[in-house]
């Protein structure tokens, strides 16, 4: 009977060593063996920072100027606040929302209302061929080289969700992010994420699409996911280790490990 406990001591002990988390599994953009960083359908994409096309609920921040003082005080009607925002330096993270209130949003149908100009479809455009689209119709109204025409995103939005430090819905202010830059600003990942099964919820006008990524991996540098797009969703599933309740370093682990062999020894040191 006391061998086999001693025997269960040390598959015990075995299991508890073993569970703790190596530095393989934490550290980002290592020289991995030839395998693809991300788990997708059909076959992985080269390196190509694609253009975004513009999806219904999106905010975008559209500037139109002209010579006329007059026409300027129509044209700025809704974007006082962005305006604001800029003349302060406006790159603050945490303001990124006020594009909400005083950018323009799509539509469902994927429509924005301009003023001077109207209704104006911009769904599935681009922002350089939205910007063409606002300058004809603007066009119609004034000389054709009195105007000023800027379209933009209203910055970057995504969410971070699971194994996170500081999960939630954020805001960048700049036209192109990293998804290391994302991961960053949400605090970077706890040690309990996978980091080579990161998920990425990508939106299209179908509709969303899952893939799994794999950080760890430096070849994701070559591909279209390390570039986060609009409306992208991270989600970072935890490793067995929290179900298994032991140590996140080998030290934590050798903790439990010798509490775990104390407690059973005094037990058996009562029976006895």
């Amino acid at each position: 009977m006391r061998g086999k406990l001693i025997a269960s001591i040390g598959i015990l002990f075995c299991i508890l060593i073993t569970s703790c988390i190596s530095n393989r599994r934490i550290i980002y953009m290592q020289d991995l063996p030839a395998t693809a960083p991300v788990s997708q359908p059909g076959i992985m994409s080269p390196y190509v920072i694609e253009e975004y096309y513009l999806q219904n609920n999106d905010v975008v921040d559209i500037i139109m100027r002209t010579t006329s003082p007059e026409l300027n005080l129509i044209l700025e009607t809704g974007t006082g606040g962005a305006d604001m925002m800029r003349m302060m330096g406006g790159g603050m993270m945490g303001g990124g929302d006020i594009f909400f209130l005083n950018g323009y949003a799509l539509d469902d149908d994927g429509i924005v209302e301009l003023p001077l100009i109207g209704e104006v479809k911009l769904v599935g455009l681009t922002t350089k061929k939205a910007k063409n689209l606002i300058e004809q119709e603007l066009t119609k109204y004034i000389s054709q080289d009195d105007y000023f025409v800027r379209v933009r995103l209203g910055g970057m939005r995504y969410s971070a969700l699971g194994e996170f430090n500081r999960p939630g819905k954020y805001t960048i202010l700049q036209n192109r992010v990293t998804i290391f830059e994302a991961i960053a600003n949400a605090g970077d990942m706890s040690p309990l994420a996978k980091r080579n099964e990161v998920h990425l919820v990508r939106q299209y006008p179908e509709g969303s699409k899952t893939y799994r990524i794999n950080l760890n991996n430096n070849d994701l540098m070559a591909t279209e996911f390390y570039f986060v797009r609009p409306n992208d969703m991270l989600y970072a599933e935890p490793m067995k280790v929290r179900e298994l309740g032991t140590g996140v370093t080998f030290i934590q682990t050798f903790q439990l490990a010798v509490t775990t062999l104390s407690a059973v020894l005094l037990v058996l040191n009562a029976i006895n």
